[in-house]
C-alpha cells in the first residue's frame, strides 16, 4: 500500500516535535497508533494515516494550554488538545505546500480523535485506544499513580476502553487493558 506524499515529511515533523521527550513514549505511541489502524483499515488513505501519526502533536507545544481541572478527562482540556493538535498539522501541511483539502481533512479528523464522530473519527479514536493500552499503561502506572493517585488512573484506563466502538479493537486492547487493571489493584493493595 503506497503511504502517500505526505506521511514521512510528517512523520519527520513528529519526530522532531518530539525529540526532547525522553524516552520517546509519546512517539511510539504515534507510531503504533498509525500501525493499529491500519491494523483495523488496511485501506485507510493518506489523511487518516497522517492523522494517526500526528493527532497527539499539542502535547509537544503545550503553549497556551488551558489549566486541567477534572484529572485526565477535563473535557475543556480534552477540547483544546484536539483542535490545537488538527491545526498544528494542518499549518504544518499548508506551509509545506501541501493542498487545502488535504489539510482541513486532517484537521478535522485530528479535532475529534478522543471522542469520534464520523466513521473515521471513530477508527482512529480506536487506534488511539489500541495504541494506549499497548503503549502507555506502564508509564500510567509507575509515574501517574503516585502523583495523581489509583483513582484517577483507573477513571483513565475506564475511558480509554469504554471509548473503543469496533469489536475488533476491543479485542486487541482487552488482554493490555486487564493487565493494567490487574497491576493497578496490586499497587492499590500495596498502600
Amino acid at each position: 500500500m503506497s503511504t502517500g506524499r505526505w506521511l514521512e515529511p510528517v512523520d519527520r515533523f513528529v519526530a522532531a516535535s518530539f525529540a526532547g521527550d525522553a524516552g520517546g513514549l509519546n512517539l511510539r505511541h504515534l507510531r503504533r497508533t498509525l500501525h493499529w489502524l491500519l491494523e483495523l483499515d488496511p485501506g485507510a488513505d493518506e489523511a487518516l494515516q497522517i492523522a494517526a501519526l500526528a493527532h497527539d502533536l499539542q502535547r509537544a507545544f503545550r503553549d497556551g494550554e488551558p489549566a486541567v481541572r477534572d484529572g485526565f478527562l477535563d473535557p475543556v482540556f480534552l477540547r483544546h488538545h484536539q483542535e490545537r493538535g488538527g491545526e498544528l498539522v494542518a499549518g504544518f501541511l499548508l506551509r509545506e505546500g501541501a493542498d487545502a483539502p488535504l489539510a482541513e481533512r486532517v484537521r478535522t479528523l485530528v479535532s475529534r480523535h478522543e471522542e469520534g464522530g464520523s466513521a473515521e473519527q471513530d477508527l482512529l479514536r480506536d487506534a488511539d485506544s489500541v495504541s494506549f493500552f499497548e503503549n502507555n499503561c506502564d508509564y500510567f502506572l509507575r509515574v501517574l499513580v503516585p502523583r495523581e493517585g489509583a483513582a484517577a488512573v483507573r477513571a483513565k484506563f475506564a475511558w480509554m476502553y469504554a471509548r473503543i466502538g469496533s469489536d475488533r479493537a476491543r479485542q486487541i486492547a482487552r488482554p493490555w487493558y486487564e493487565a493494567a487493571l490487574a497491576r493497578l489493584s496490586a499497587l492499590e493493595t500495596e498502600r
